[in-house]
């Protein structure tokens, strides 16, 4: 008779060692975790904290809630300088994309001559420097120095007057489009190049030329660097601060310290010494901005994937 060993259980059964934690990938992500941290998320932190809180005579700094959110909203200064900059943007910003765009379809098309130096003309403003603009344009603007008034002179009248109150936003909106034509042209024609030269050929196969290939190729194929530019110009119109800041000395009848919200905000921090409504006046505007820009790329993309 054959002998019957016993059956060891313990091969028949899977032993699962408990896998050690990897803690790799968090030495790669973890300094820009930690530099994310400190430039952006404390900062918002702490504004944040400062807007529940208000700094009284009697009693210090004590927590007030949202109360600095109900005096925002009902401030007309806020609103004065809020409805200013929603001007600027639906004047400027247009105004500045659709020359960006005829600049870029204008080097795309091959037809000038010289197109690199075109192109590094129309870039040259975006590297100057902010401040150093509008000091130049600034001078330009003087009633009583610079091209403006050697022109009020050469006619005998006061035509031109870029320091009023009726002219002071077209005048910046006017340096703000010359710094940042050059950039946005880049974006375009950036997404221009990307067009592959089939689509070129076919379309001469069908007969069509000039403005037919740009409606039927070249603008479809730029709307994501569109949508893009008008988000950045958005929020850089929100931003609005270093032209009327700068200008305001020689235009300080037309430039309010409440001019812009950056202002208002810049103004109440330093020189009023509110640093809590400050940062709640900041806050609003962020918010503000953040929800305009993210609709305008929700119907961007929708747009696209149509």
């Amino acid at each position: 008779m054959q002998e019957t060993r016993p059956v060891e259980l313990s091969r028949s059964i899977p032993v699962h060692r408990k896998a050690k934690k990897d803690w790799r990938g968090w030495q790669f992500t973890g300094p820009f975790a930690a530099v994310f941290v400190l430039v952006f998320i404390a900062p918002l932190g702490y504004a944040l904290y400062l807007s529940l809180f208000q700094n009284r005579m009697i009693g210090g700094n004590s927590f007030v809630g949202l109360d600095n959110y109900v005096q925002a909203l009902a401030d007309p200064q806020f609103w004065d300088g809020f409805g200013r900059v929603v001007l600027f943007l639906l004047v400027q910003v247009p105004i500045m994309l659709i020359l960006a765009l005829v600049a870029a379809l204008a080097i795309d098309s091959a037809r000038l001559y010289a197109t690199g130096l075109f192109r590094m003309a129309i870039f040259l403003p975006y590297a100057v420097p902010a401040v150093v603009a509008v000091l130049l344009w600034g001078f330009m603007y003087g009633n009583n120095f610079g091209l403006t008034a050697n022109i009020n002179q050469l006619l005998g009248s006061q035509v031109l007057q870029p320091f009023s109150t009726h002219w002071i936003l077209a005048s910046i909106g006017n340096i703000v489009t010359w710094e940042y034509v050059g950039y946005n042209m880049l974006i375009f024609y950036s997404a221009l190049k990307t067009i592959p030269a089939d689509l070129y050929e076919a379309a001469e196969i069908d007969g069509a030329r000039g403005f037919q290939v740009i409606r039927a190729i070249k603008l479809p194929a730029a709307r994501g660097a569109i949508v893009i530019a008008t988000i950045f110009s958005i929020i850089g119109s929100f931003q609005l601060f270093n032209e009327p800041n700068v200008l305001k000395p020689l235009a300080n009848n037309a430039i309010t310290s409440y001019f812009t919200p950056n202002m208002y905000a810049y103004n109440l921090s330093f020189a009023g010494q509110q640093f809590n409504y400050a940062a709640t006046i900041a806050i609003v505007m962020g918010v503000i901005t953040a929800v305009i820009a993210y609709v305008v790329q929700l119907r961007g993309t929708r747009k696209e994937d149509r």
